[in-house]
């Protein structure tokens, strides 16, 4: 395999920080596919949402690919009044980056991000390199440190 880089793995390279780059045929978007395809756990597959917080401030929420983000419980730590999903034009403007390759590494915009703390029970996660079809494997403490996110209990049981 070919040295891949992306901003993300950019991001990260500049930062010293360690990270192991998979690759798979992306035919369709999603933690789901894309757990399948590495044969990596879903609840250990990191799914980066973009939130839309209102007036044009936005936030990522870093969840298990196996797990639905509880957006009251965004909207109460964001301190706003509701939360939802931002559109995909909207993700893909803020982020820089396609739906179904957004990373949280070297967005365009410069987003805060919240991390499920039950992400923390695992050793390696994968999540999305900014390129569709291109993930890392890496300990979650690592993406805390690297964009330093709040970890919080965001999901749905």
């Amino acid at each position: 395999m070919g040295k891949i880089s992306t901003v993300g793995t950019k991001f990260l390279s500049q930062k010293g920080i360690p990270f192991e780059v998979v690759e798979y045929d992306h035919l369709e978007k999603g933690a789901v596919y894309a757990s399948q395809a590495l044969h990596f756990p879903l609840d250990r597959t990191i799914k980066t949402l973009v939130v839309d917080l209102g007036g044009k401030n936005y936030l990522l929420a870093l969840v298990p690919g196996s797990s639905t983000l509880n957006l009251k419980q965004v909207a109460k730590y964001a301190r706003v009044k509701r939360a939802q999903m931002a559109d995909t034009t909207t993700a893909e403007r803020v982020t820089g980056y396609l739906v179904g390759g957004i990373s949280p590494f070297g967005t365009k915009t410069s987003l805060n991000s919240i991390l499920e703390k039950d992400l923390l029970n695992f050793d390696r996660v994968a999540i999305n390199a900014g390129k569709r079809g291109t993930m890392l494997i890496m300990d979650p403490r690592d993406i805390v440190k690297a964009i330093n996110c709040k970890v919080l209990h965001i999901t749905r049981e």
